[in-house]
């Protein structure tokens, strides 16, 4: 009898009671609005602001409505112009791009390695080529590239590093978190990430003209020192008359049910790393999988699983997925001729210009993922591998 997954592997980890406590008292008072015009004393958003940027070991943290807006203020905030050119590793997710888009900038696509991350020898070829003196560098699906050589291509050219950390909350190189590499990094608590408040986002930097102005931007009014973590006034003072107003702020409610989940990422960060090495260490033993490898250097924070399939053509793959599918396990593809739910690759973000990636194409042709929910008992997990086993079996009759 076949295997089947009897558990949802799109349920989110849903917030602690203390999350729900704390949403309460704010709804019973009235007062979502991060801002009050007669001050904010315990603002949830400016205590979160403090905490996150204590948390990441950074001077100033700005709390936005989500992590495309976290990207898009933090680019902008940087310095980039309409026209400017921002490189970009090519494996990323469309709201990657999308944000580089919604600044009239140019994508500059650089290839990946068989590790899923950016290939530092085509960065620094691409950014010598394009004279571009922005990075957007994406840890996509929690995959940190070697970011000493990409801040020392950064810093031989003059590159403004912008770190996407939306999937490496928690996740280290050499020792040092994601975010504190670049000159910001934009993090996420859209609901599959570490931190679940449905939609959210945090920009963290030590760079205090960066800061104030994307307090300003993110739509603070005149109410910005209502920030903690934040520059003084004279900082402000600077930019106060420049920066437009995005409404692009985070709501009080939502901080409120972020803060309580701070302290719980160290325990979700270690069981997800469990469920993850357990569900891989099965498909290991498969001679149509291989998996990307991971250096010591790396201590990642995998909320999803990915592997490559191996020896078969699109159309086997294909008939892979749609088995497993039916026996309750969904795997995305990135091979896809059609981006499928959030899943994607350059040549489908037709507002990118056309830019050839042999290199990634090839890579991302047979490339699969999982998402791997944090309530998975290690049973579930267990099953989950069974079921894509035996599908990968039925591909060999």
């Amino acid at each position: 009898m076949r295997a089947t997954l009897d558990f949802d592997l799109a349920t989110p980890e849903a917030p602690p009671q203390a999350s729900v406590d704390a949403a309460i008292k704010l709804l019973k008072s009235g007062f979502l609005f991060r801002y009050a015009e007669m001050g904010s004393e315990g603002n949830e958003a400016a205590l979160l602001e403090q905490e996150f940027a204590a948390l990441l070991g950074r001077k100033y943290c700005i709390a936005v409505n989500s992590g495309g807006s976290a990207i898009f203020l933090a680019l902008k905030a940087a310095g980039v112009k309409p026209a400017d050119k921002i490189l970009l590793n090519a494996f990323t997710l469309a709201p990657v791009p999308g944000a580089i888009e919604h600044l009239h900038a140019e994508s500059v696509l650089v290839e990946i390695n068989e590790r899923l991350v950016i290939d530092p020898a085509d960065l620094r070829a691409k950014a010598k080529a394009s004279g571009a003196k922005y990075l957007l560098m994406s840890h996509m699906r929690g995959h940190v590239a070697d970011m000493e050589a990409v801040a020392a291509i950064c810093e031989e050219f003059s590159i403004k590093m912008i770190e996407d950390c939306a999937h490496t909350m928690g996740a280290t190189w050499n020792g040092t978190q994601t975010g504190q590499f670049g000159l910001a990094g934009a993090f996420s608590s859209q609901s599959y990430k570490q931190f679940n408040t449905g939609e959210g986002g945090l920009i963290v930097t030590d760079d205090e003209d960066l800061a104030a102005r994307a307090i300003l931007m993110s739509g603070s009014y005149m109410l910005y020192p209502q920030h903690a973590a934040a520059p003084s006034e004279a900082v402000f003072a600077r930019w106060k008359g420049a920066a437009a107003n995005h409404s692009m702020r985070m709501s009080a409610l939502v901080a409120a049910i972020l803060r309580p989940q701070l302290s719980l990422l160290p325990a979700r960060n270690a069981r997800w790393r469990e469920v993850h090495d357990r569900i891989a260490g099965r498909l290991a033993t498969h001679q149509l999988t291989r998996q990307p490898q991971r250096p010591p250097e790396e201590d990642y924070t995998p909320t999803s699983l990915q592997f490559f399939m191996e020896g078969l053509s699109q159309p086997q793959i294909e008939a892979v997925i749609k088995d497993s599918t039916a026996h309750g396990v969904p795997i995305k593809f990135f091979g896809g001729n059609t981006p499928q739910g959030f899943t994607s690759r350059a040549l489908h973000w037709e507002y990118v210009s056309p830019q050839p990636l042999p290199r990634s194409e090839a890579i991302l042709a047979t490339l699969c993922d999982i998402r791997l929910p944090l309530g998975l008992s290690n049973e579930q997990a267990d099953t989950l591998a069974d079921v894509v086993l035996e599908s990968l079996n039925e591909a060999l009759i």
